[in-house]
């Protein structure tokens, strides 16, 4: 890979990947200003999977405008990918921040959320039942979890979208090896 190339790259997923954490921690924080912080509303939910698609196409097709007009797949993965990377960072320092400042009882209040959610799906549902669930479902409520799956999600949706707009986008350079 050529150092101008690295260079580039680099600048993209650096700069997609703030614009993209900072709009998607303005996001949450609307959700949490509109008291939606447990279950974003699905309006909230879609406008950030456009955001996030939009986001990591156009910063691999910048990439590919800089390159030439030329992009690998490799390089369409690693660009939209670096960029989901670099957005997942910036969302788990504000979910950190949160859970430990701005909402400190956030755990505790998920359950609870999760308590009424379970009677409104269910309204025969017995409190032994809804009580075993939640217990089952409590090893897996700390910040430690949470981040892994934030992690996870965030680089397995970038690494979709970058796989089919890297399919979509490719163009060999005929020069190169």
């Amino acid at each position: 890979m050529e150092e101008s190339e690295k260079i580039n790259s680099k600048k993209i997923i650096i700069n997609y990947g703030l614009i993209l954490g900072i709009i998607s921690v303005l996001l949450g924080v609307i959700s949490y200003v509109m008291g939606d912080l447990y279950q974003p509303h699905w309006t909230m939910q879609v406008l950030g999977y456009i955001i996030f698609i939009g986001i990591v196409v156009y910063g691999i097709n910048e990439f590919k405008k800089t390159n030439g007009g030329f992009l690998r797949l490799g390089q369409a993965l690693k660009i939209g990918t670096g960029i989901a990377a670099v957005a997942a960072v910036i969302g788990i320092i504000y979910f950190i921040i949160q859970v430990n400042f701005i909402e400190p009882d956030y755990f505790v209040n998920y359950i609870d959320f999760q308590r009424e959610a379970a009677y409104k799906a269910n309204p025969s549902v017995t409190q032994e039942q809804v009580d075993a669930g939640l217990e089952f479902s409590k090893p897996f409520m700390n910040t430690g979890f949470f981040v892994a799956i934030q992690i996870a999600m965030t680089l397995l949706f970038g690494l979709i979208i970058s796989l089919i707009a890297g399919l979509v986008m490719k163009k060999q350079n005929p020069y190169q090896a």
